[in-house]
């Protein structure tokens, strides 16, 4: 029910123990029924989904809530948001590629500072 990308990710998290019914992990071949309340672990947060229809077919991301409901409380979707903003704000610096605006501040750095003279232009001899 497009709650994963792909059938292989699902299933592998399905191995790890991330998908569960009535706190219980699945296999990977459960089958599902209408009314079951299933539970994907993302750690540190829980996601309830209920079953409202089955179908036989893959669906597209915009038919899933016709088959779905998201019911995940909402202190478990506080969690989410704080974790989401957490990470959007700490990234660790010297990781990765410069953000835009790190890009930004180290050429306004470098825009105020002196440029260096060529030793041609430069007395050494007479400097104190």
């Amino acid at each position: 029910m497009r709650l994963f990308k792909t059938r292989s990710i699902a299933a592998e998290a399905c191995k790890k123990g991330h998908i569960m019914i009535a706190g219980v992990p699945l296999k990977p071949s459960r089958m599902i029924k209408v009314g079951d309340v299933i539970q994907v672990r993302r750690q540190p947060v829980i996601f309830s989904f209920k079953v409202l229809a089955l179908s036989q077919n893959r669906l597209g991301a915009k038919l899933v809530p016709e088959y779905m409901q998201q019911v995940t409380t909402p202190d478990q979707l506080e969690l989410w948001e704080m974790l989401k903003l957490d990470k959007a704000n700490n990234r660790a610096k010297g990781l990765g590629r410069p953000t835009k605006k790190d890009r930004r501040d180290l050429d306004d750095f470098l825009d105020d500072t002196p440029y260096f003279l060529d030793e041609d232009d430069f007395d050494f001899e007479n400097f104190e």
